[in-house]
């Protein structure tokens, strides 16, 4: 299953306590305190790697969470330091701290003062109060972008351990030789974030449903897509790479197919077009013989629609307009339409073909230069 979007929970370790104690030995009288310090706790760390394809391994197990440092002991013995917890997370991750609101309380029949923001529904005031206090459409968050892991081997803390405290042999001086003063260790973090995948590719493959995105990303790169003749085959972004003899390589980005809606969360495509948002260079694909009856022109106009309801950034990008399934009767009168309708420069294909690949291959390559 591929996940590119999920929600966790991550606490850090926290600090070890320092110790109160005092050397007690033959032949050595008082000795003067020798507490040691606690250890620090654990740190929870995010680690962009390139051999991780999504976030699946956090969807099963959302709740990361590291150990805490170890006390001190006498005979100023320091607490071992908590490991680390490390997060192998796919390049191009972006991290989301939640924050949880709650914008109105609803008063319960017993409580009246349940309709503030100060009360709690575990405050007790002396009678039986409702359970549903709060209403569950009133409780929101809001995100806040902390990081954005973009390169192998970026490192963002998520959430920092915390510090060991200080044993009773700090606090000893001159005229306090007998302390019994330490320090708790401090609470590691703890906090809701969201991780949420943004494919880093240079090309952007969008299209309406079995327009043929599939069969032409396996034509043109090493990606193997599953292919077949209904719409909705692909349900996840494949990402290929096509390859030039002088070892240039430019990765393709191959998104579910939008529907009418798509923007306002209908079909399969809106949850994956966070995927093109960084992408050099779109490429609109249509199907031009209208396998489906629908007219390519209509097409073209929605699919620019689209992406201006979800992101009007992504229209500033360099786009290429490429007619697939031309080997089809219907197409060149289509094609012929559709000129008149839009002043674009159109290339022309047949993925399943072969026909026109090395041309669109050198545009491609033009239009990303």
């Amino acid at each position: 299953m591929f996940v590119d979007k999920v929600k966790i929970h991550a606490k850090a370790g926290d600090g070890g306590n320092g110790c109160v104690s005092f050397r007690r030995e033959k032949y050595v009288d008082r000795g003067g305190p020798d507490g040691g310090d606690g250890g620090r706790g654990g740190d929870i760390i995010l680690v962009a790697d390139k051999n991780a394809s999504d976030l699946s391994d956090y969807f099963y197990q959302p709740r990361l969470v590291a150990k805490h440092g170890v006390h001190g002991r006498g005979k100023n013995c320091f607490g071992r330091n908590a490991k680390d917890v490390i997060v192998r997370v796919p390049i191009g991750t972006q991290v989301f701290r939640l924050t949880r609101i709650v914008r109105q309380r609803a008063a319960s029949r017993y409580h009246p003062a349940a309709a503030t923001e100060e009360f709690s529904p575990t405050t007790e005031v002396g009678k039986p109060y409702a359970k549903a206090t709060v209403a569950e459409s009133d409780i929101a968050g809001e995100r806040e972008l902390i990081a954005d892991l973009v390169e192998d081997g970026q490192q963002f803390v998520l959430a920092r351990g915390g510090k060991g405290g200080r044993g009773n042999t700090h606090y000893k001086s001159a005229t306090h030789q007998a302390p019994r003063e330490f320090e708790y260790g401090e609470p590691g973090e703890e906090l809701d974030a969201e991780l949420e995948l943004k494919t880093i590719a240079d090309v952007g493959l969008v299209g309406y449903p079995n327009a043929g995105k599939s069969t032409l990303i396996s034509k043109l790169t090493n990606a193997h897509p599953k292919i077949a003749p209904y719409p909705f085959t692909t349900l996840t972004p494949n990402v290929g790479v096509l390859a030039f003899d002088d070892f240039t390589r430019i990765q393709v980005a191959d998104i579910p197919g939008l529907i009418n809606g798509a923007a306002s969360g209908k079909g399969l495509g809106h949850d994956f077009l966070r995927h093109i948002e960084r992408c050099k260079l779109l490429i609109l694909l249509l199907d031009m013989a209208g396998v489906d009856g629908r007219k390519p022109q209509d097409d073209y106009r929605q699919l620019l629609q689209e992406l201006e309801l979800y992101n009007p950034a992504i229209l500033d990008k360099p786009r290429l307009v490429i007619a697939n399934k031309m080997d089809l009767p219907a197409a060149k009168k289509n094609l012929a339409a559709f000129k008149r309708k839009h002043r674009v420069r159109v290339i022309e294909v047949s993925a399943r073909e072969g026909s026109g690949l090395e041309k669109f291959r050198l545009a491609l390559r033009k239009a990303l230069a």
